[in-house]
């Protein structure tokens, strides 16, 4: 049955990149209709992949992240990343790694996060399209992580003009804490748009009211007023949906052939007009606002609706699109493996739940180890029995005449019945030397008799049910063991989220589904306990109920044979 389990279960296998890395998180991208559905390929997509106790192992990597290496699908082709925060002792990081392409709907793709290799050194970054060592694609002018108090883009944009207040727990790593006062990059020609030219703003905010400018060059601006966003410039506006202060979200402005779009987590408004000339100058952000900032990205064309759409659902908390789950080289069954669902379960079980997990395993092999015996004795019993029974009722008027034979040893009637012998043999009844006068027994002494074959019969009873004491344990107790190392393993969990700050279900399903298999380690003991238990109960109450018919008809033969 486990065997089948596991064949069932199991998934394809994939290769292992390479031995040395001991441990991967595998990532899938699901554009299909159950995580998000996409009309059209996306390339060069950055990717926001954060890393934590739930799907990586920061105990088997280097401090520095130093061993990171991401690789394709294929567990073959490096993608090109960047970490934005590592920080192994709160166990939460931050990786951006552009992939490729992702497929449209009715797909899914994969990449692997490999660590684990004391002895690799961070790599050199491979220069982008746009000579950024950020993963960005051509059309990315300026990626702003806000991760420092200069505020550097790694693009190649300027720095700001002056430091800005670093927000530690942004919504990915680190970002920028605005309190009215702006964050101004200088003119920079990398910076600049044409007149009429497709432009992408987009970036994450968490405002604390209700109005404030977010981005502003030249004659664009991107603001809140009201609670609602707007796109202003030459005295025309647009407006968009309404953004909840207090809560991070996901904002874009797309201008495209005149026309104006705004987006706000994912969903766009109805395009308009909106005639906007050269976007040059000073670059600002959070002039009059109050709240936090984050990633803010500038590119040189309109970003497709799937876009925006992936950046609003893998960037932010509980997507739909990204799964990560937790793997290393023996959960994956070695090198040229790739762990099955079971693999994951094992691979995210904390110490507490294998604590629990092995005192099953050991009571599990304990209640085996009682209905196997048990099986096989009770078996035997009752096959000698049968023997011993047609033996001693084909004795007739001899009662007392049925030989010990080796056929006969396993009996429980059999010792029983010589238990009988003895007390009779004590009273010089039923002897062979016709010499001497046989006794006959009195009531006492039949009585007698009756309480040595009782004493006898209450022993055979006990010795039967030896050792089943230790089935109704498992049958009680694995539950029970179980469900603490499920609770335990669920506490365990939530507290690493709560620290790290990452609430999304990736985050949390591999440890509650670890921590579940506690549960199921504990039923997979009791179920199996039961069915042996009521089994070997009724086989045993079976032999006992022989016995005692064996013993009554017993005495009542010897009273009417030797009885006075």
């Amino acid at each position: 049955m486990l065997a089948l389990l596991f064949a069932v279960l199991a998934p394809s296998a994939h290769a292992w990149w390479k031995p040395e890395w001991t441990q991967r998180t595998r990532v899938d991208i699901d554009t299909s209709a159950t995580g998000l559905a996409t009309q059209a390929a996306v390339s060069g997509f950055p990717l926001a992949l954060r890393l934590h106790s739930g799907n990586f192992d920061f105990a088997a990597a280097r401090e520095n992240g130093a061993d990171l290496r991401v690789i394709a699908g294929d567990d073959k082709t490096p993608l090109k990343f960047h970490v934005e925060r590592y920080d192994s002792v709160n166990e939460l990081a931050v990786l951006w790694v552009q992939l490729p392409t992702l497929p449209p709907g009715n797909a899914k793709s994969s990449f692997f996060v490999y660590a684990g290799n004391a002895k690799a050194e961070v790599e050199a970054p491979t220069p982008g399209p746009a000579g950024t060592a950020d993963p960005a694609d051509a059309a990315t002018l300026a990626v702003f992580h806000l991760d420092k108090p200069e505020a550097a883009a790694l693009s190649g944009a300027p720095r700001a003009a002056a430091p800005i207040t670093v927000l530690d727990n942004a919504l990915l790593g680190t970002g920028a804490r605005i309190a009215q006062q702006p964050i101004t990059w200088p003119a920079s020609d990398k910076l600049r748009a044409a007149a009429g030219a497709s432009l992408t703003w987009s970036l994450w905010v968490k405002p604390d009211a209700a109005s404030g400018t977010l981005l502003q060059q030249g004659p664009l601006s991107l603001v809140l007023q009201s609670g609602k966003l707007e796109a202003r410039a030459g005295g025309m506006r647009v407006a968009g949906a309404a953004v909840t202060p207090g809560a991070w979200a996901h904002v874009a402005l797309v201008l495209a052939q005149g026309q104006a779009t705004l987006w706000v987590n994912g969903v766009p408004s109805t395009p308009e007009a909106l005639t906007v000339g050269e976007v040059a100058g000073d670059l600002s952000a959070g002039a009059g606002l109050t709240g936090a900032l984050d990633e803010i990205v500038i590119a040189a064309s309109a970003r497709s609706a799937d876009w925006l759409k992936l950046a609003a659902d893998t960037q932010g908390a509980g997507g739909k699109a990204l799964k990560s789950t937790k793997e290393d080289a023996a959960s994956a069954g070695g090198e040229g493996a790739h762990a099955g669902y079971f693999g994951v379960l094992f691979a995210n079980l904390t110490t507490d739940a294998w604590v629990i997990i092995i005192i099953l395993a050991v009571m599990f092999a304990i209640a085996l180890w009682v209905m196997v015996t048990k099986g096989v004795m009770i078996a035997r019993v009752t096959k000698a029995n049968a023997v011993f029974l047609a033996q001693f009722k084909a004795s007739g008027a001899q009662l007392l005449s049925v030989p010990d034979s080796a056929a006969v040893q396993r009996s429980t009637l059999n010792r029983v019945y010589r238990s009988g012998l003895r007390e009779l043999a004590q009273r010089q009844v039923g002897h062979s030397d016709e010499q001497l006068p046989q006794a006959t027994l009195s009531g006492a002494a039949i009585t007698a008799v009756r309480a040595a074959v009782d004493a006898d019969l209450v022993r055979e009873t006990h010795h039967l049910n030896s050792g089943i004491v230790l089935l109704t344990i498992a049958i009680s107790g694995g539950p029970f063991l179980g469900l603490l190392g499920t609770v335990v393993g669920v506490m365990i969990t939530f507290a690493a989220i709560a620290a790290a700050g990452d609430v999304n279900v990736n985050a949390i399903a591999p440890g509650i589904a670890a921590a579940l298999l506690a549960t199921v380690a504990g039923l997979g003991v009791a179920i199996p306990s039961l069915f042996g238990y009521n089994y070997l109960a009724a086989k045993i109450k079976n032999l006992t109920s022989d016995m005692q018919i064996f013993a009554d008809e017993f005495v009542a033969r010897v009273a009417e044979r030797y009885g006075s």
